[in-house]
C-alpha cells in the first residue's frame, strides 16, 4: 500500500541578495516525503541542505518555487513557500526542527522548563492545565532517558553538557506529536559515543511515534541507517535520489561516488581519495551541471546543459549525461 504524501517541495529556488551581488544557494529543488518516511538529505557542508530545511519552517523565505505540506490534521494542503498564506501559525504546529547546535538553539537566559512549558503550551490547541503540562514535559524528558527531569527543568542550557541540551531539543520537538520533523545534523556538534546514543534514540522515537522526517547531514553512515529514501545534493541542486540500497551500491553520478570513496578507510588501504576541488561559488555558479568543473567524467555537453532526471529503476534517478548516453539519451 502507497503512502500518503505529507511533503512536496517543487523546484524551490533561493537567491540570497548581499553587497556583493546575488547568491544562487538553492537551484531549482524538487523532493517528496511520504507519511511516516524518514527522508536522508546528504551533502557536504554548503551545499543547501540546512537552507532548504530553513525553508520548510519558514526561517527562509523562497525566492519561488512551492513547499506543499499535507496535513491531516488541518485536513488540506498548504503550500509554505506563499508569504500570502494565512494558516501558517495552525501548521508550524506539525513542522518542528532540530537545530544543530543545541546550545544556540536554546535561550541561555531562561531555564528548560520555562521554555519547555512554554513551547507545549503554545503549541497545543485544546486548554491543557499547567498541572498536565508538566506531567507530559516529565514524561518527555524521560523518554530521551534525561535523568532526574525535575533537576533538568530547573536548570538553565548552560549547566547542561551538549548531548544533554540536544536530548531537550529532541524531546521539545517531539513532545507536541508534529507530523514533520526536520532533524539538521542534530549530533555533529557532539562526542563520537554521544552521537550514537543520540542516534539511536531519535531513530527509536520518530520510529515508535511515526512521524516524518527530513534528515539534513553530510555523514553518509547516519543516512544508511536512519533514512528510507536518500537525495543527494550538491551545491544547491539535487543529482540522484533512491534507496540506500541501491545508493550506496550502485551510486551512478560522479558526485555521489565521489562520497563513498571519501569515506575513511578503518581497515586500512591509505587516505581516502575524495573529490578533487571544493563547492563552487554561488554568486557565478556554473552553468549546466554545476559538478562538472569537480568532475573527471565530464562531457562538452555538461558545461552548458542541466541533465535532467533519467529513471534507472522503480526507486532510483539520477541527474547525470553519463547515464543518458549510455541510454540514448
Amino acid at each position: 500500500m502507497e503512502r500518503e504524501v505529507i511533503l512536496r517541495i517543487e523546484d524551490l529556488r533561493v537567491v540570497f541578495k548581499v553587497f556583493r551581488g546575488e547568491l544562487k544557494v538553492v537551484d531549482g529543488i524538487t523532493l517528496t516525503a511520504h507519511s511516516g518516511e524518514r527522508l536522508g538529505l546528504v551533502g557536504e557542508s554548503g551545499c543547501g541542505k540546512t537552507t532548504c530545511g530553513r525553508c520548510v519552517v519558514r526561517l527562509v523565505q523562497p525566492t519561488s518555487g512551492r513547499i506543499l505540506f499535507a496535513s491531516k490534521r488541518l485536513s488540506e494542503v498548504i503550500d509554505i513557500a506563499n508569504p500570502e498564506m494565512e494558516k501558517w501559525h495552525q501548521a508550524k504546529r506539525e513542522i518542528q526542527m532540530i537545530f544543530q547546535n543545541p546550545g544556540a538553539a536554546l535561550n541561555p537566559v531562561f531555564t528548560i522548563g520555562t521554555q519547555f512549558i512554554t513551547a507545549l503550551h503554545y503549541s497545543q490547541s485544546d486548554n491543557m492545565k499547567n498541572r498536565e503540562i508538566r506531567r507530559r514535559v516529565i514524561e518527555a524528558l524521560r523518554e530521551v532517558q534525561l535523568p532526574d527531569p525535575k533537576r533538568i527543568l530547573k536548570s538553565y542550557p548552560f549547566q547542561l553538557s551538549g548531548g544533554m541540551n540536544q536530548r531537550v531539543s529532541i524531546a521539545m520537538a517531539l513532545a507536541v506529536e508534529p507530523e514533520l520533523l526536520i532533524a539538521d545534523e542534530p549530533t555533529t556538534a557532539l562526542d563520537v559515543t554521544v552521537q550514537n546514543q543520540i542516534l539511536e534514540l531519535f531513530y527509536a522515537l520518530v520510529k515508535r511515534k511515526e512521524t516524518s522526517v527530513l534528515y539534513i547531514t553530510h555523514n553518509l553512515g547516519v543516512v544508511r541507517e536512519i533514512a528510507d529514501t536518500v537525495y543527494v545534493m550538491y551545491a544547491g541542486t539535487i543529482v540522484e535520489h533512491g534507496k540506500p540500497r541501491e545508493i550506496f551500491s550502485s551510486p551512478l553520478h560522479p558526485y555521489t561516488q565521489g562520497l563513498m570513496e571519501a569515506i575513511p578507510k578503518l581497515a586500512g588501504g591509505g587516505f581516502s581519495k575524495g573529490i578533487r576541488g571544493t563547492i563552487p561559488s554561488y554568486f557565478d555558479p556554473p552553468s549546466g551541471c554545476r559538478f562538472h568543473p569537480r568532475c573527471l567524467k565530464r562531457m562538452p555537453r555538461c558545461e552548458g546543459e542541466r541533465p535532467s532526471f533519467l529513471k534507472v529503476s522503480a526507486d532510483h534517478e539520477v541527474a547525470c549525461f553519463l547515464h543518458k548516453e549510455n541510454n540514448g539519451g
